[in-house]
């Protein structure tokens, strides 16, 4: 999004007060609601804005320390980024960072985009994962950003459940959510239905839940095929519907006296795993 030669430099205002305006974007943080209605969430640090411009994300309005001789990065982001730009007092800047130490540079209003499965690219060695009804805003972005590095193509968050664009989760996920499609899904219908429309264009997508008393340890199942990974509650796990929905349960076994991991170690575990599982197969059939 950079602007090409003649075009006019968006002017650049000012807030120094806890205005209205200030009032939205610090609601951004802590309610749910009011990012669904605005359809923005913020977004801090050096990589999750640079992911977000370079993945094509709209930015709405980035915000940056008016008092403060800013970085190379910042400037270049604030030069090549056509956009709304506004300069803020530090101490408010500070606030929507919620840091105590240091104001950050920037702060980004980004647009969230819909929650459309069709987002999801489903190629024939397609590797999803769902995570049902999770609690923890944290976990949905380490997953993201396990599911981001181990070759996943896309995080379905299901259910009631915490929100992908809280800035817990946007934090943890260290710019893997702009990288990783990651769609919030009411039910398991919606599910369904795509899964079962992919089954009928040619991709046969197996339901693979995770149970401490799986059909199979999880280095016995075959990942190489196309798989949507289930992941369950951090404290109940998958609910009924699920756990009926699902082809294949796999466990992971236990070395120590713990029944079970976290649910993001769990999701890295098999993830793990699933990519070992397909990069032999791709040295067994390279030429």
């Amino acid at each position: 999004m950079s602007r090409s030669r003649g075009e006019r430099v968006p002017a650049v205002q000012r807030i120094t007060s806890r205005n209205a305006r200030f009032q939205q974007w610090q609601a951004l943080l802590g309610n749910r609601n009011k990012r669904t209605r605005a359809g923005e969430f913020l977004v801090l640090g050096v990589r999750p804005i640079s992911l977000a411009v370079e993945r094509g994300w709209p930015v709405r309005t980035l915000l940056y320390d008016g008092e403060r001789e800013l970085s190379t990065w910042a400037r270049e982001l604030l030069r090549s980024v056509r956009t709304e730009q506004i300069a803020m007092a530090p101490e408010l800047l500070m606030e929507l960072g919620e840091k105590s130490e240091a104001p950050p540079e920037i702060v980004a209003v980004v647009e969230m985009p819909a929650d459309d499965l069709a987002r999801i690219s489903v190629p024939d060695d397609f590797l999803g994962v769902l995570f049902d009804r999770p609690t923890s805003p944290g976990n949905i972005g380490s997953i993201l950003r396990s599911a981001d590095a181990l070759g996943a193509h896309g995080l379905i968050v299901a259910g009631h459940a915490a929100d992908v664009y809280d800035p817990k989760s946007v934090r943890s996920s260290t710019g893997s959510l702009f990288s990783l499609p990651a769609v919030r899904v009411p039910s398991p219908g919606e599910v369904m239905e795509w899964a079962d429309t992919r089954r009928a264009a040619g991709t046969p997508i197996v339901l693979v839940g995770t149970d401490e008393h799986g059909d199979c340890e999880v280095f016995d199942f075959d990942f190489t095929q196309p798989t949507l990974l289930l992941i369950g509650n951090e404290t109940s796990g998958l609910s009924n519907s699920w756990r009926g929905l699902c082809d294949f349960t796999v466990s992971i076994p236990m070395a120590g006296a713990a029944s079970s991991l976290n649910a993001a170690n769990a999701a890295t575990a098999i993830l793990y795993e699933a990519l070992r599982q397909r990069i032999g197969r791709r040295a067994t059939t390279t030429p």
